[in-house]
């Protein structure tokens, strides 16, 4: 631009001074035009923030210490086990779709469901039952189904106890529409646009009765309905439920309370479709424990589960699972029945 600026001024002097503000003005003006594309060129490009946008997020199947994990779109999911929950070390890094961790949000990690979405956690304990969004990995110990943000453990009444007996459910609506939301802004983002759209705006409509022309009737149907308009009802104030606790004031979720009945922990060694194979495992963990088959139909199908316990706490709970994983049967999980 320096150098252009120079031609100019020496064509100035050589008498064609009523053409110099003229070319600067065309000069500056693309000067202006060239920053301009330049500035749209980062908001589509997202330059700096486009690593941090959230992204929806299943996965490969993966191995982590010996065990397979295979991410999927489980929209029947629910589950029990014990909930852990994590903190400030890994607050403000990164999680594994894209997102910053927050631990002050109601967030979880979970092994395989698809990020974001959305999952009902319940303490079995107390009865506390909490919605929280799952953007993250984890956890990755055999005896934890859930990792939880901080804020979700208080309000769910864990963090001082650091693990809770919980079941956790998919909330398939939310999840599928969270999903759609995402994937939508994803394809934005690589078609190029800066634009995003969560909701379109509604048209503003009025109405207005006009008076009947000379020698107009009023229709029967339409004279009906003018005189059975109802009056508009007041207003009342939204009633909270007494068993509701309501998050700090930029949480957007509530908990409540769910009857508390007892609960006991097991191991539980696998499901098999064939009573003499859960049988032979049965014989084989006898030694560690008391082992018990049972069979319950699963989508119309007959399983026969082989189950180490009941236990008194997690901590045996912890002790016994090791045990069944070192006998030969890596993928026995804690359940709380």
């Amino acid at each position: 631009m320096v150098g252009e600026l120079g031609i100019l001024k020496k064509d100035a002097r050589n008498g064609w001074g009523w053409l110099f503000p003229v070319l600067i003005a065309v000069v500056l003006s693309g000067c202006s035009e060239t920053r301009f594309l330049i500035h749209t060129a980062k908001r589509v490009s997202g330059s700096a923030d486009e690593s941090q946008s959230p992204n929806y997020k299943v996965g490969d199947p993966y191995q982590i210490q010996g065990v397979w994990y295979y991410p999927a779109e489980d929209y029947d999911y629910e589950e029990t086990g014990i909930a852990s929950w994590y903190g400030a070390q890994f607050h403000g890094r990164r999680t594994a779709n894209g997102e910053t961790y927050d631990m002050n949000a109601l967030t979880a990690a979970h092994r395989t469901l698809p990020m974001p979405s959305y999952v009902r956690v319940t303490n079995l304990q107390n009865g506390r039952s909490l919605i929280l969004k799952v953007n993250d990995r984890g956890p990755f110990a055999r005896n934890r189904i859930i990792d939880i943000s901080r804020r979700g453990s208080q309000l769910l009444g864990f963090q001082n106890a650091g693990t809770a007996r919980v079941r956790v459910q998919i909330m398939a609506d939310k999840s599928r529409a969270l999903a759609v939301r995402v994937k939508g802004r994803t394809q934005l983002a690589q078609a190029g646009s800066p634009i995003t759209v969560d909701r379109l705006p509604k048209p503003n409509v009025s109405t207005e009765s006009l008076a009947l022309p000379p020698g107009g009737k009023t229709a029967p149907e339409q004279a009906r309905q003018q005189q059975a308009v109802p009056p508009k009802p007041e207003s009342q104030p939204r009633r909270v439920a007494s068993n509701t606790l309501q998050a700090t004031p930029g949480d957007s979720n509530v908990v409540t309370i769910q009857p508390v009945r007892k609960t006991n922990l097991f191991i539980q060694a696998g499901a098999f479709g064939r009573f003499d194979n859960a049988n032979r495992v049965r014989a084989r963990l006898t030694a560690i424990g008391p082992v018990k088959v049972s069979s319950v139909l699963v989508k119309g199908r007959d399983l026969f589960r082989v189950r180490v316990g009941p236990l008194d706490d997690v901590t045996d709970a912890d002790r016994m699972l090791e045990a069944v994983t070192r006998a030969g049967y890596p993928n026995a999980r804690i359940i709380v029945d």
